[in-house]
């Protein structure tokens, strides 16, 4: 890889960036908060689906006092959807660390921002460059896919020492002046043109010198081996009414999925489960409540795909004549902060 190389596909990258950006509020401020909310939200989420994240939660928490001022709570019922809650409970931890140990003010590099609780080499790296200039190269999914194209590299991205050899391609790509431009407009390359399927090459700037192209395997980089493990897991939540309309929910406080979130109770069998096994679980459970009646809401069962599991989901109605102690009245139930697919059944039936 020669030095005239480098620098065409830099001058090249920028050029095209500066003309086909995307208008993002996060793009348009050095305000370290507000970048720093934006790799969080985005980290595994499409820009489609985090944009409005971004802009309640800016509207809510303007600055990052408001945000460690707030309760957990309150935060992961606006994260409610984005999935991956751990991100939302460190982001919260992370922001009362800088409110009120750093009296508010953003660690202003890369190493210290690794420090911080949530904050990766990605992350560290994207708010390094963005808010303080620094010249770190930010090595993500569209990252390594571009340049594996480009340069025809073959090195399989799932082992441990792939991030550091693009990170060093990546470094001396990058303009010393021009950080933040460099590491935007890789990004948004991968994200709008060299995209993972079918990407459009013929109009590609880079379709004259992509080695990938040239040799026809722009489908086969990068090359990414390592599969990751799904469980299949079975939960079985019941919707227990009272006659005066109240309701059962826990709080998830056991390490693991939707931690700190609420549910129904539920009953996690090893297998997918017919009504009748089920319905006796129920009265096993729930035998001093006095059960009139059990039904199932969904027809089909719900299949909720997470990164390492998926999980089959089916709701059931049980109907009591006891009243429930500590039950919460269906009028507060929305106000709680649900894993989304709880609080999509809970919209679909109106509960």
């Amino acid at each position: 890889m020669n030095l005239k190389l480098f620098m065409n596909f830099s001058n090249s990258l920028l050029q095209w960036y500066l003309q086909n950006k995307r208008d993002l509020p996060w793009r348009n401020t050095v305000n370290p908060y507000q970048i720093w909310l934006s790799e969080i939200m985005l980290q595994q989420t499409r820009v489609a689906q985090g944009m409005p994240y971004f802009i309640k939660f800016t509207e809510v928490f303007p600055t990052v006092f408001d945000l460690a001022k707030a309760d957990e709570e309150e935060v992961l019922k606006l994260w409610q959807g984005l999935g991956y809650y751990s991100r939302a409970r460190n982001m919260h931890k992370t922001a009362q660390m800088i409110a009120f140990e750093l009296k508010g003010n953003f660690p202003n590099n890369y190493n210290d921002l690794l420090k911080l609780k949530g904050v990766g080499e990605y992350t560290a790296a994207a708010i390094a460059s963005f808010a303080f200039k620094q010249a770190v190269p930010v090595v993500d999914g569209n990252v390594f896919r571009v340049l594996s194209r480009y340069f025809d590299i073959q090195t399989d991205i799932s082992l441990s020492g792939a991030k550091k050899e693009f990170t060093a391609i990546a470094t001396e790509l990058m303009p010393i002046d021009k950080p933040d431009l460099f590491n935007q407009a890789i990004m948004e390359f991968g994200a709008l043109q060299c995209v993972p399927k079918n990407p459009n090459c013929a109009v590609c700037i880079f379709n004259s010198s992509c080695a990938a192209l040239q040799k026809n395997k722009v489908d086969q980089l990068p090359i990414k081996t390592k599969k990751t493990k799904i469980t299949n897991r079975f939960f079985n939540y019941l919707v227990v009414l009272d006659s005066e309309d109240k309701i059962i929910i826990n709080k998830r406080t056991e390490k693991g999925i939707w931690h700190n979130l609420y549910e129904f109770p539920v009953i996690e069998t090893e297998k997918e489960t017919n009504f009748e096994t089920i319905s006796t679980l129920v009265h096993n459970r729930f035998n001093e409540l006095d059960i009139t009646d059990i039904t199932i809401y969904n027809e089909e069962q719900i299949i909720h795909k997470l990164s390492h599991q998926h999980l089959h989901i089916n709701f059931y109605k049980i109907t009591i004549s006891a009243i429930i102690n500590g039950g919460i009245a269906l009028e507060r139930l929305r106000t709680f902060p649900f894993p989304i697919v709880i609080f999509n059944f809970i919209e679909k039936y109106s509960i």
